[in-house]
């Protein structure tokens, strides 16, 4: 599910599970486990983190009975070392990266964006609360209000409004989009090493004890949702693409 190659000093870390890429406890770990490897390594200064397939990663798959309960459990406690990560990471976003899939993107440093990306924060078209530390990246990437409007609406925000409000660092043409975050990832891995990691530490400040700490109340206000009819409608609209028919109840 998880490749790396080395381009220079750049550790490239490809998720391949397409078309969507979804995020389930498995593929976080793995990517958990890979970043604290690459951490280790002294040859990798910056990590480029890319997936297969149409999509970047279309968040969790709530079709799947299990992965359902995992999602609210276990998957954070995993989404948690990746916010530990000392290396700085780009992400290359095609396609839709969307709930938990969106938090990955937010997780990394930097986003490069192809002109097709769109970014969407859908939990509430699921009749559910935002995850994955969402609720504290974002408002923190893109401002409170604009987190707000992303989470109450749950629309899709394309590529060029995500590099007007500082979602995307830079967007491309599809097919230019490896190149360009690599090249991204590239100019920060010619720098002093150490002098990278020390300020990404300053300027990131304790992330992954925050994000552990919002987790928590993201859980608890999912547990409760997942239990109510509005969400088993939700899942189900979602995967009909069509509007809920919410009870509020």
């Amino acid at each position: 599910m998880i490749t790396v190659a080395n381009e220079g000093f750049v550790a490239v870390v490809e998720i391949d599970n397409p078309p969507n890429n979804h995020v389930s406890v498995t593929l976080i770990q793995e990517l958990a486990q890979t970043f604290e490897i690459l951490d280790e390594d002294e040859s990798v200064r910056a990590i480029l983190l890319c997936s297969t397939g149409k999509n970047f990663c279309a968040g969790a798959d709530f079709s799947a009975p299990r992965e359902g309960q995992l999602v609210v459990g276990d998957l954070y406690v995993q989404a948690v070392r990746l916010f530990a990560t000392k290396k700085p990471i780009v992400a290359a976003v095609q396609g839709a990266a969307v709930g938990a899939g969106l938090g990955l993107a937010v997780m990394a440093d930097f986003r490069v964006a192809a002109t097709d990306a769109r970014f969407a924060a859908n939990f509430v078209k699921l009749a559910f609360h935002p995850g994955f530390g969402l609720t504290h990246t974002l408002p923190r990437l893109i401002g409170t209000q604009r987190a707000s409007l992303m989470f109450l609406t749950g629309r899709r925000i394309k590529a060029d409004e995500a590099l007007a409000w500082g979602l995307a660092d830079a967007v491309t043409e599809p097919e230019a989009l490896r190149a360009g975050a690599l090249a991204m990832a590239t100019e920060i891995a010619e720098n002093a090493p150490l002098a990278v990691q020390s300020t990404r530490k300053t300027m990131r400040g304790d992330l992954a004890a925050a994000v552990k700490a919002q987790t928590a109340h993201e859980q608890k206000e999912q547990t409760w949702l997942r239990a109510t009819e509005d969400f088993a409608e939700g899942v189900k609209a979602v995967g009909e693409r069509r509007p809920g028919n919410f009870k509020g109840r």
